[in-house]
């Protein structure tokens, strides 16, 4: 059965993390003719620019939290009030489908559209489900995972689980399985930094005491690249200056997917959306999970990666720059390692991931349209 190529709402929290793969579907979908509208926070002003929406609805959400119990009154009316606001914009634009990616921005679109009896899925990035998903699992009629194993799915919901994989958007697309770099003894070697605002932080005290501890002969083909909070970057430019290597210090990399792309090693945290990336474009990395993260999810993520022979993980709690030094310049050496690291890590990629949910939000369509056409004929 075919449907019109309606509208779809997708809902997601304002960071990078849950917009990513929700601009990565409203691609494809666009690419399909499905028209798309966006239910977020306030949040996406840094991050939603590129959204390719008909129109981003601002909702009032929040996080429920038992650990301030005097908040909880106040937090419950504000989450009521998004019901309420998405019931009023899902009326109005009379989606085919709903589609959350997780955090408590995607709770009062997802409540409102099963309430109104639209089709509706979740999709979660990482490999530990979030808690905002795990209490909306019991409403949607498909949960969308990232990876093949859902840590924290609950029972009632295993049978609606889907493994798409995490979309990611055209500008990662572009460098889909490109070329490992070639490299010698001789030869340039290409190394990126990255991780988010606190992987920043600790990246800009950490990388200049390990670099300090490299031998000059990996030092003076060494080419760096790294994410630097603004606050941090003259400190840690005089650092690399006084070491007299190549580095390019950002406080934001416009073209990371190339930036990857170009790294013969990448040391980063392990968020979804940046192991989504790495699985795609092949590259290997060494990987510092997020400490203290709810239900370490980064870890998880990290886990799945390197056990695929992808990459390494590195607790931050042990990390010692001599050590850490010492293991960048055995890995600097292994071309063979390196590049067996890289093809295993394009391996565990889903490059097809949009358009596996955007195959699964197509199905729902069908079958709600199917439903409703079932209702009127009875």
């Amino acid at each position: 059965m075919e449907i019109r190529r309606g509208v779809v709402v997708l809902a997601a929290g304002g960071t990078g993390g849950h917009l990513f793969p929700a601009q990565a579907l409203a691609e494809e979908l666009v690419a399909r003719g499905f028209l798309i509208h966006l239910i977020t926070d306030e949040r996406v002003a840094d991050y939603g620019k590129a959204f390719p929406a008909i129109e981003t609805h601002i909702v009032p959400s929040t996080t429920i939290s038992l650990s301030k119990p005097w908040l909880l009154p106040g937090r419950l009316f504000r989450l009521f009030r998004g019901v309420q606001q998405a019931k009023t914009i899902l009326k109005r634009l009379q989606p085919e489908v709903v589609v959350g990616f997780g955090g408590y921005p995607s709770f009062p679109p997802i409540i409102a559209a099963s309430q109104l009896g639209i089709a509706t899925c979740v999709h979660d990035q990482n490999a530990v489900m979030g808690r905002a998903n795990r209490f909306l699992s019991r409403f949607v009629d498909a949960v969308a995972s990232s990876f093949p194993k859902l840590a924290k799915l609950p029972e009632q919901a295993k049978a609606k689980l889907v493994v798409t994989g995490n979309p990611v958007r055209a500008l990662v697309m572009a460098e889909r399985a490109s070329p490992y770099p070639a490299t010698g003894a001789d030869q340039t070697f290409n190394l990126l930094v990255f991780g988010g605002s606190q992987g920043a932080r600790f990246f800009a005290e950490f990388m200049p005491k390990v670099l300090a501890e490299m031998p000059r002969a990996i030092l003076k083909n060494l080419r760096l690249t790294q994410q630097c909070r603004p606050e941090d970057m003259e400190a840690v430019k005089a650092v690399y200056e006084s070491l007299n290597f190549r580095f390019d210090l950002r406080s934001f990399f416009m073209d990371m997917p190339l930036r990857i792309a170009n790294a013969h090693l990448v040391i980063c945290r392990s968020g979804a959306s940046t192991i989504a990336e790495l699985g795609v474009i092949g590259r290997p990395a060494i990987m510092v999970p997020l400490p203290h993260a709810l239900d370490n999810d980064q870890l998880r993520n990290a886990e799945s990666f390197a056990q695929a022979g992808a990459g390494w993980i590195k607790s931050q709690a042990d990390l010692v720059p001599g050590e850490f030094a010492a293991f960048l310049t055995r890995l600097r050496y292994e071309e063979g390692e390196l590049r067996a690291a890289a093809k295993a890590a394009l391996d565990h990629g889903r490059p097809d991931a949009a358009q596996r949910l955007a195959d699964l939000t197509n199905r729902l369509a069908v079958n709600s349209a199917k439903a409703k056409l079932e209702k009127t004929k009875s």
